[in-house]
């Protein structure tokens, strides 16, 4: 290439990055931020969205932010391309999460799985079940793993819970963490159910993540041909009306049939029974949630023929086989791998269409007629359905109930839905419409939403500029809170409610982790106090409660959140509450957030400080203040925590 050349490419070059960098901006003055017309200066207007589109912002993040400019740091926060070196150096301490299913079914094994291959290669036998310790039988087992290099498989749902905490934490990309969040939420699936359990790690990975403000459908289409979902709600064992797969079980009744009539046979016990093939057949579990849950809602409009045509149209959709062991296998080997796309089977990772388990006859789902042939009905059906308006209405109304309010305008629902459609589902510009709104930005949204226990613990400590080491305490808090991170059961996901969140009960739990977290009483936890008030040490309880509901509660009206939390500084007073609070531990009557809950909500924390507090009431001495790790300081910050005004968002 000469000199010339290059001059133009150089040229072209520079003319396609400008080019780009013009449309951007273009794209970022259009986007139109009516939070002035609501009354909301530039840094309460970035503290709102801040406190929506992130799991915690500082007063640092919210300078940020506007320095930046609020539609910049919105569009850099949608594109989620910002460099997250730090996160991935914390992640890279985890290796169960870049791998493979195939390899994580070879390294993590279950317990039954365990105890089968150390009876097999006979490490322990059928009498030590019997009759060995259970310790002893433990170790037996843990020795083994080590010597084989595996791992139980609880190692690999540590790692995958260290991630989520981690992620939320320390990413950059705060709002694909959020929406990442979200969207698991919306397509549930459940550790609870022992046989998708090792796929969700890289569910989440690789069937979320990549799509949170891509199309609706891609998202969809990707969930769908998860192994963790087609287990899940049991797809993979869904099997239609198909003229060869007839055939086959005919024939395989009728071998077992000469087998066990052949009493000349010397491998067959005639007085034994032979076990039928187990009969296969529709399942509607998937095809009914699929619309219910994941895209027209329960009022979509749809019968229970419906349920059973869409269920038709996905049968074939199953799991590409992660074991050597097994019928699919099998029927792989015996095919060919390399004939699977001649034979129409379609290979997608840890997705396989098998057409022999297919219904092959028309269906008519919503009034339209599937009968493309094999994988592709399956593709058109939930392509339509992610598209479907009523779909629209359902996901939209989800989203602003997030993001807005536990109760968003039809105003709101209608304007996101709208652009839902005119865009088939484009998730970008549903949250663009959503934030241009004035609904987004009004009294009734700002501060309105309260925090489930995951964002209540990570925010927590993303106010305290905290180093996490030991992900799994905070994982052992948020269960303790009422969110066991990837076991909820139902597909429904949690509700995003603050009447399902709070309750007494739950108030409590929220107060002790507070005080906890400040008193540095969680392992693997360390943060600066000092640091956060710029080093400068309050003079008196009352001083540090003013300073640090500045710091932890950026942007807002700190004075009734101070009037309320200033008589728990006094000791006397205190007491008297510690004893209505353990009285209360077991009372579950829902509250909504926006009614103050006692203030006796303090805490077991506390309560473990109890004999100390009544020294400080006996000898009639000052509670003094310091920077100690046990200090009454740590204690305004827990407070403070644990307050209903930082449980907001």
């Amino acid at each position: 290439m000469n000199h010339f050349t290059q001059k133009i490419m150089l040229s072209i070059l520079v003319t396609i990055i400008l080019s780009v960098q013009a449309f951007a901006q273009q794209k970022n003055n259009k986007l139109t931020l009516p939070y002035a017309q609501a009354g909301l200066t530039t840094q309460q207007a970035a503290a709102h969205i801040l406190g929506r589109f992130t799991f915690g912002a500082s007063q640092k993040n919210i300078d940020d932010a506007v320095n930046m400019g609020i539609n910049k740091w919105l569009m850099l926060q949608l594109m989620g391309t910002l460099p997250d070196a730090d996160l991935q150096e914390k992640l890279d301490n985890y290796p169960a999460l870049k791998l493979s299913n195939t390899e994580i079914a070879a390294k993590y094994l279950d317990g039954n799985t365990i105890k089968k291959l150390a009876l097999a290669e006979g490490v322990i036998t059928e009498e030590q079940l019997k009759t060995t310790d259970k310790a002893e039988l433990r170790k037996l087992y843990k020795d083994y793993l080590q010597k084989n290099n595996l791992q139980p498989e609880v190692s690999l749902y540590n790692q995958l819970f260290a991630r989520k905490v981690l992620s939320a934490i320390y990413s950059n990309n705060q709002l694909h963490q959020v929406l990442t969040d979200f969207w698991y939420n919306h397509f549930n699936v459940s550790l609870t159910k022992n046989s998708c359990r090792q796929y969700i790690p890289n569910y989440e990975r690789l069937a979320i993540q990549p799509f949170v403000v891509g199309n609706f459908a891609d998202m969809l289409i990707a969930t769908a041909k998860n192994p963790a979902m087609l287990l899940y709600l049991d797809n993979a064992t869904s099997t239609g009306d198909n003229e060869a797969s007839n055939l086959l079980q005919q024939k395989i009744v009728q071998r077992m049939q000469r087998r066990q009539n052949n009493t000349d046979t010397t491998n067959l016990n005639a007085n034994a029974k032979i076990r039928k093939p187990k009969p296969k057949g529709l399942n509607e579990n998937y095809a009914r949630e699929v619309m219910e849950l994941h895209t027209l809602g329960v009022d979509g409009g749809y019968t229970q023929t419906d349920v059973t045509e869409a269920a038709r149209v996905l049968t074939g959709w199953t799991i590409y086989p992660v074991r050597e062991a097994g019928a699919i296998n099998k029927m792989l080997s015996k095919i060919g791998k390399d004939q699977l796309e001649a034979r129409n089977f379609v290979h997608e990772g840890d997705f396989l269409f098998t057409p022999n388990r297919h219904d092959d006859k028309p269906k008519t789902v919503l009034g339209v007629t599937y009968n493309q042939g094999g994988y592709d009905e399956g593709i058109a059906l939930l392509t339509n359905l992610a598209t479907n308006k009523a779909t629209a209405n359902f996901i939209c109304k989800k989203l602003a109930t997030r993001f807005v309010s536990d109760a968003p305008p039809q105003s709101l629902i209608l304007a996101m839905a709208t652009t839902f459609t005119n865009t088939k589902g484009n998730i970008k510009e549903v949250i663009l419409t959503m934030v241009q709104s004035p609904e987004f930005w009004s009294a009734d949204a700002v501060r309105q939403k309260t925090k489930s226990p995951f964002e209540y613990a990570i925010s927590s400590l993303r106010a305290l500029n905290a180093e996490v080491t030991m992900p799994a305490q905070i994982n052992n808090w948020v269960t303790r809170m009422g969110q066991k991170l990837y076991y909820y059961q139902a597909p429904t996901g949690y509700p995003d409610n603050a009447q399902y969140w709070i309750n007494t009960g739950s108030l409590l739990n929220r107060m002790n982790f507070g005080l906890a977290l400040a008193g540095k009483r969680i392992p693997g936890v360390t943060f600066d106090l000092a640091a956060l008030n710029n080093n400068h040490e309050p003079e008196s309880s009352n001083a540090a409660l003013q300073s640090y509901a500045t710091i932890l509660l950026p942007q807002r009206n700190i004075q009734p959140t101070v009037t309320r939390l200033t008589p728990l500084l006094d000791a006397t007073i205190l007491q008297d509450k510690l004893t209505n609070a353990t009285a209360n531990t077991n009372t579950a009557t829902p509250t909504i957030m926006q009614t103050e809950p006692d203030e006796t909500m303090v805490s077991e924390t506390i309560i473990m400080r109890k004999e100390k507090i009544k020294q400080h009431i006996k000898k009639q001495e000052p509670i003094t203040l310091t920077f100690g790790d046990n200090s009454m300081l740590a204690q305004v910050v827990g407070i403070i925590i644990g307050s209903p005004e930082f449980q907001r968002k």
